[in-house]
């Protein structure tokens, strides 16, 4: 089974059930020639992905969507492991054959979520997003789908009920919701309920997630957790397809393998959880009379921590939003403000710290933590000077 980094009790109980379970792991030695139907996995004795949809059982449908599955490669040319993958949901939507597979990607380390349609006998992958929280993706409990009438869900055999973005609770039918109206452009919140099971005892009453958008591309993830309601606030005003695009907070670090950048991968600095904002300061620009608000965001991804700095204008401006920057003591963050593009500096933690900009730059915003100076024609230095050492970080010019 591919190693498991997620973190959290709740995972490690999980996975203990799994392995110490009779028959509930994939066994590596085993020639398999056709995809598991559903995932052999238990928490205590519940069925976590039991087989399910009205072609679960069909032959001729599992060896077809095994096919397929094979034949398909990642960004990175990488294939499927077939004894650790299986088919989650086999049926029909409208009439049109669907099946969804959990894909184990040995190569990156990775699980994929494959959405495959069938047509004439035959399916083809029409979907395929990187499960972007570590981990394999049997654990998650809530996974995405994106059809043409809209985004629906998968559930776990442990979800009891599953609430939509308007707060309502979503009709299930074999573990997969009805269409549900979800934004191109903006995170809604959707929360399970989960069953007491063993790794859970008392059940789960809020499992929270975020939904980035209908709009979000693969293989982007589309769900991140949000375990304490943070994201849902930090990402509330905000598009999300400006975030995710290539100069947007959670799109702009690209992912390199090897010493190459994979730009047909999910970027290192996609969101998984811990989305959270903090108010660093206010900004008043175009000679304006109504200061902005300056935020810093940050959030988790498997490359570890990343920040951001958001620009909230007076009003019902449009916020403007830097790249992402990966967690340093001195954060530098370039702010491509409409015709006054600027370079935020940013720290935390030491009152006696000293911030160093270059001759004659001058500082809009000077406050404890916080700097914001004119973006310079060529690149220059900047310094913060602390009692144990001094961080050098460097912005401006192309």
């Amino acid at each position: 089974m591919a190693s498991v980094r997620r973190r959290g009790t709740t995972v490690a109980a999980l996975l203990a059930l799994l392995l110490v379970a009779p028959a509930c792991g994939p066994v590596a030695s085993r020639q398999v020639h056709e995809l598991r139907v559903g995932y052999d996995s238990l928490d205590g004795t519940r069925a976590v992905w039991p087989p399910r949809g009205t072609l679960a059982g069909d032959a001729a449908a599992t060896a077809a969507v095994t096919e397929a599955v094979r034949a398909w490669r990642s960004p990175i040319d990488d294939r499927v492991h077939l004894p650790s993958s299986g088919i989650l949901w086999s049926g029909a939507v409208d009439g049109v054959p669907l099946a969804l597979v959990a894909a184990d990607v040995p190569g990156e380390s990775a699980s994929w979520l494959l959405q495959l349609t069938g047509r004439d006998g035959r399916y083809e992958v029409t979907r395929a997003s990187e499960y972007t929280d570590p981990g394999y993706l049997v654990y998650a409990d809530v996974l995405p789908l994106r059809l043409p009438d809209g985004r629906r869900y998968l559930t776990s055999g442990r979800v009891e009920r599953l609430l939509g973005p308007d707060g309502r609770a979503l009709m299930l039918t074999d573990g997969l919701t009805g269409a549900v109206k979800v934004p191109d452009c903006r995170a809604v919140p959707v929360t399970a309920t989960l069953r007491a099971t063993e790794s859970l005892p008392r059940g789960r009453a809020a499992d929270r997630l975020l939904d980035l958008g209908a709009a979000t591309v693969d293989p982007r993830y589309p769900l991140v957790r949000d375990d304490t309601g943070s994201g849902r606030r930090a990402l509330d005003g905000l598009d999300t397809c400006v975030l995710a695009d290539e100069q947007g907070p959670f799109g702009s670090i690209p992912r390199r393998i090897g010493d190459r950048d994979a730009p047909r991968s999910v970027p290192e600095s996609w969101p998984m959880e811990k989305v959270a904002v903090r108010a660093i300061g206010e900004m008043t620009l175009g000679g304006g009379n109504d200061p902005g608000d300056l935020e810093q965001l940050t959030w988790e991804t498997d490359a570890g921590t990343m920040t951001a700095v958001v620009y909230r204008p007076a009003g019902d401006g449009t916020p403007v939003v830097s790249p992402a920057d990966r967690s340093n003591p001195l954060q530098t963050y370039v702010l491509p403000v409409p015709g006054q593009p600027l370079v935020v500096l940013t720290w935390r933690g030491n009152r006696d710290a000293s911030l160093s900009v270059p001759p004659g730059t001058p500082r809009l915003v000077e406050r404890p933590g916080l700097v914001v100076v004119p973006m310079p024609a060529s690149r220059q230095t900047f310094s913060l000077a602390t009692a144990e050492k001094t961080y050098y970080r460097s912005a401006g010019g192309r």
